[in-house]
């Protein structure tokens, strides 16, 4: 008798294994942003990603329960700013777990406010996207949040962008 693939036991990677293999990408660092009522959250994503050109989507994954999973489930519009090299500072700050106040973190970052979403949009973004929540999937301990872009701005197409490579904020070479 022999054993088909589907009855083989496969083992899953340890969170530190897959940890490790994944800093070895480096991805480009948002800032997701979206607001309630006036009560504004942002959190720093490398998980941001492109998914459709026709119609335009976008995807973000969000850690379950965290603030931003949280605001998401309320609100169904939100934005995100894609970070230049100068914003390694406010990727790190909204970075932060256990922080206090997301208000305190908007007073020390320049930034609009979209008359689309109400969310903030970092000044001096490479580029900004404002989005209408499509649909939230649960994945493993992640909300992943896929967005209808409703608009999309490149305000610094000549910018450098954050990267996040080995566990740390790096610039292009």
């Amino acid at each position: 008798m022999s054993t088909s693939p589907q009855h083989l036991t496969v083992p899953n990677a340890t969170p530190d294994e897959f940890r490790a293999a994944l800093t070895q990408l480096a991805a480009g660092v948002a800032l997701v942003t979206a607001s309630d009522a006036g009560d504004d959250a942002g959190m720093t994503a490398t998980s941001f990603l492109s998914v459709s050109l026709e119609p335009p989507l976008v995807l973000v994954s969000v850690r379950e329960d965290s603030r931003m999973d949280e605001l998401l489930s309320r609100v169904d519009r939100w934005a995100v700013s894609l970070l230049g090299e100068q914003h390694k500072a406010v990727a790190g700050r909204f970075a932060m777990k256990g922080r206090l106040s997301d208000r305190l973190l908007f007073a020390d970052t320049p930034h609009e406010r979209s008359e689309l979403t109400d969310s903030p949009l970092i000044s001096g973004a490479l580029a900004t996207v404002e989005c209408r929540t499509e649909q939230r999937i649960a994945a493993g301990d992640h909300t992943l949040v896929l967005g209808r872009v409703l608009r999309a701005r490149v305000p610094a197409p000549d910018g450098r962008p954050l990267l996040y490579f080995r566990g740390g904020y790096r610039q292009l070479g």
